[in-house]
Formats: structure tokens, C-alpha cells, sequence
């Protein structure tokens, strides 16, 4: 039950958070549980946690700009660029 109302409350309290912050937030959190798992210590989960939120604020940037797509290039790095016509 505890879980259940905790949940809940994260999740209100992200209902107000722009895209960028709730990009950022789930980053920073993804971050920190695989720079933790790998590491096995609390400076990788920080590192993580850092990466993770800046890489989901950029995420949650672009998906509140209209006509931007994510596209990946032949070496797999990811890049910001107008969407074809249509979407």
C-alpha cells in the first residue's frame, strides 16, 4: 500500500512538469539505477544520474519542438534534424 501511495504521488507530482523536466527526471533516474548496477558503487550512480539527465533533458526538448526528429546516423550517434513532410 505504501508503494501504491508513493507511486501516485511521484506521479501527480510530475502531472505539472514540462516535457524537458520530465525528461530529465526519468533520465536522471534511469541513470542512476544502470550507473549503480554496473558499478556496484555511488559515484557511478551519480555519473549516471548526471548523463541520464542531461541526455533526457535534450530528449524532452526536442519532443516540445514541432517539426524536430530524432534520427541515428550509419555509426549509431543520434542527431536532431527537421522530420520529412507529413509528421
Amino acid at each position: 500500500m505504501k508503494k501504491a501511495l508513493v507511486l501516485l504521488l511521484v506521479g501527480l507530482s510530475a502531472a505539472s512538469c514540462t516535457q524537458t523536466e520530465r525528461g530529465a527526471a526519468i533520465g536522471a533516474g534511469a541513470g542512476a539505477i544502470i550507473g549503480g548496477a554496473v558499478t556496484g558503487n555511488v559515484r557511478g550512480a551519480a555519473v549516471g544520474a548526471a548523463i541520464g539527465g542531461v541526455s533526457g533533458a535534450v530528449i524532452g526538448n526536442v519532443s516540445q519542438q514541432p517539426g524536430q526528429c530524432y534520427y541515428r546516423d550509419r555509426y549509431g550517434r543520434r542527431y536532431i534534424d527537421s522530420c520529412p513532410r507529413g509528421y
